[in-house]
């Protein structure tokens, strides 16, 4: 088709050809990148299709197809079969989840913290490992995947979760964060693709962008991602991971049945997939529920990257992480953890172990669950309409409400009003869909008397979006 021809044709992306620069199919790619950077292309826009595109800049439809797959790689935009290639949600800004963005002044429910009141006897316990006789071999590069005893601590840690390895199978990292970030560069190349939840880890979002890794959105329900559409989604697509959190999924503290796990196991089986397993929340569910004693590592322990954090469960500060793989990944992650830690601290190591071998660790969870228990009730209290079947102990809520507002205009008005909370659309890993949500943090209120004065705030100014 003539170019002159598209000269009255309605476009949603009209790409000054003369700007081009060979090769044509890197600078297209870098404008598409910098229009919506800058906001010329909205979230949620559906972009030319690819021929038409072609035709309107007279190029082989090859040049188009590598551009947008260069665009898609980074997360800029995303293909639905069937229907299109539309900017990604997210695309123009960060949605990384952090601490130092909180206002002077306001009230944080948006980060998820960790009930630090009981950091008092993490403090105490610092204390103690800093009187011990072998303190100073704490502080050099040796044993860089862990301490021999700091491993075996570790692994009564999380047998109480149902995982039973060994000491050449676990390594100490330095938070989940950095585990999701290490099993990344070990084991996926950029491009690849992995399942996720349509509503996933904000952070386990952004550092897929970082490392070129496209996020594939599944459907699920109350009780997790669906098998059948994560078995869909692999006969479409060349998937080669799944990411899950299934004992309390963040955002929406959906808890995983055993019989979902199960099913799960079966597809990720099938299609030889590497499952990322985000067991952060363990602590709160084993014990709690009847059924969590398989986790999805017990089921594929050879395709299973196992992540459990005490970030959450006894220390935030500290971060400190046990990550499980099986023999056919240890090569791959320990070589990961070597180039981007070096090690983790053995200080810090040291004083989680002191908490797990004086039985402290256990008292702290207890203490985290009164807690989490009483900021839950509290919660209920101001929003009783809000869902109740996700986890009942969970450091945070996930609150329906209208669609009224974009997520930066709604988390703008209740921030004018002193308080933090994040949209759903932070969230997404995929394409927007029609209900919208808060993700309400529970956990971060230097007490359970600043968690009501912001829950209070809340309920008083979520009217123009009123919980339906």
């Amino acid at each position: 088709m003539p170019i002159n021809s598209f000269v009255d044709y309605p476009m949603s992306w009209r790409p000054d050809k003369n700007a081009l620069k060979r090769p044509i199919y890197q600078s297209l790619a870098s404008l598409l990148e910098q229009e919506i950077t800058n906001g010329f292309l909205a979230p949620g826009t559906k972009l030319p299709p690819q021929r038409e595109l072609a035709d309107f800049l007279d190029v082989n439809l090859t040049t188009i197809t590598r551009a947008y797959k260069i665009c898609e790689t980074k997360g800029y935009i995303y293909a639905i079969t069937g229907s299109g290639t539309f900017v990604s949600p997210n695309a123009a800004r960060s949605v990384t989840i952090s601490k130092d963005k909180t206002a002077v002044n306001c009230i944080d429910l948006g980060f998820v913290a960790s009930f630090e009141q009981s950091n008092s006897h993490v403090a105490l316990a610092a204390k103690k490992v800093m009187e011990k006789s072998y303190l100073e071999e704490l502080l050099n590069y040796n044993d860089p995947t862990g301490i021999l005893h700091h491993k075996m601590a570790g692994l009564s840690w999380i047998n109480a979760f149902g995982i039973q390895s060994e000491t050449e199978h676990i390594a100490i990292v330095s938070g989940a964060q950095n585990a999701l970030a290490i099993t990344l560069l070990a084991l996926f190349e950029p491009g690849n693709r992995i399942a996720v939840d349509v509503f996933t880890y904000s952070n386990f979002i952004e550092i897929s962008k970082m490392y070129r890794i496209q996020l594939v959105p599944v459907l699920g329900d109350e009780h997790g991602m669906l098998p059948s559409e994560l078995d869909a989604q692999c006969r479409l697509l060349d998937i080669q991971g799944i990411f899950l959190m299934p004992s309390c999924s963040n955002p929406t503290t959906v808890v995983m049945s055993v019989e979902r796990k199960k099913e799960l196991a079966d597809v990720i089986r099938d299609r030889h997939l590497i499952l990322i397993e985000d067991d952060i929340h363990a602590f709160l569910t084993a014990g709690s529920f009847d059924d969590y004693m398989i986790p999805m590592f017990k089921l594929l322990p050879d395709q299973t990257v196992y992540i459990c954090s005490t970030s959450k469960s006894l220390c935030s500060g500290l971060r400190v992480a046990y990550i499980v793989f099986g023999e056919n990944f240890k090569k791959r992650i320990e070589k990961a953890i070597f180039n981007i830690n070096v090690k983790t601290s053995s200080l810090d190591a040291e004083i989680i172990t002191e908490l797990i071998l004086s039985g402290r660790a256990k008292e702290i969870v207890e203490e985290k669950k009164k807690l989490a228990q009483a900021a839950n009730r509290i919660f209920s209290t101001y929003f009783p309409q809000a869902p109740s079947n996700g986890h009942p102990l969970s450091f945070y809520r996930w609150l329906p409400i209208s669609s009224h507002g974009s997520a930066v205009q709604i988390e703008s008005s209740l921030q004018s009003q002193g308080l933090r909370v994040f949209h759903s659309d932070r969230f997404l890993s995929g394409a927007s869909v029609p209900n919208k949500f808060l993700r309400v943090a529970l956990a971060s209120t230097k007490s359970l008397e600043e968690l009501e004065t912001g829950l209070e705030i809340l309920q008083k100014n979520i009217s123009p979006f009123q919980c339906e």
